[in-house]
């Protein structure tokens, strides 16, 4: 096919990123979330209650719209928010036993569906694939290096493996003794 047969490259990123976004909401729904709480959980994994504008920044919602989906993680027992000591005007934002739960729920389901999205392709494909779409964001972006707001939460707890036979505590495993 020739260049002026194909798609414009951004239409057809944009219809895939509709597909896969569709499909990972539909994945972590099946799990029992949705993708803010994944991403909320996410973020909190490492266990230290997170400040709510501060989060609101790291998940890449508005204050308001995290806000919207607090409420509703905390009316179902997924985190706590408490007033700051050093500053009564800050909420934290911790997770609970029932988050790490859903965590653990919602880890798997991302860990699958990362492994059905990566079908066929080689590590070598992955790593292009991901230069590539690099390289594509940052022809378009503003900002000289554009970094979604929540690369690298969560890296650990996302990839975290535990030995063999050990209980699956929801930490991650640098943070369990």
């Amino acid at each position: 096919m020739s260049h002026s047969e194909r798609p414009p490259i951004g239409l057809h990123l944009n219809q895939a990123a509709r597909v896969v976004g569709q499909q990972f909401d539909r994945a972590l729904t099946e799990a029992g979330g949705s993708l803010p709480i994944w991403l909320v959980l996410l973020s909190l994994a490492g266990g230290k209650p997170a400040h709510q504008r501060a989060l609101a920044n790291t998940v890449g919602l508005s204050e308001a719209t995290l806000s919207h989906h607090l409420n509703s993680m905390e009316r179902q027992g997924l985190i706590t928010r408490t007033r700051n000591e050093a500053n009564r005007r800050i909420h934290d934002v911790a997770v609970t036993d029932d988050g790490k739960t859903l965590f653990r729920q919602l880890r798997t389901a991302a860990q699958a569906f990362d492994a059905r999205l990566n079908l066929g392709l080689t590590a070598a494909d992955q790593a292009q694939l991901a230069t590539l779409l690099d390289h594509v964001v940052s022809n378009i972006s503003d900002t000289p290096r554009p970094v979604p707001p929540w690369a690298g939460i969560g890296t650990t707890a996302l990839a975290a493996r535990r030995p063999t036979g050990a209980p699956d505590t929801g930490e991650p495993e640098s943070e369990r003794n």
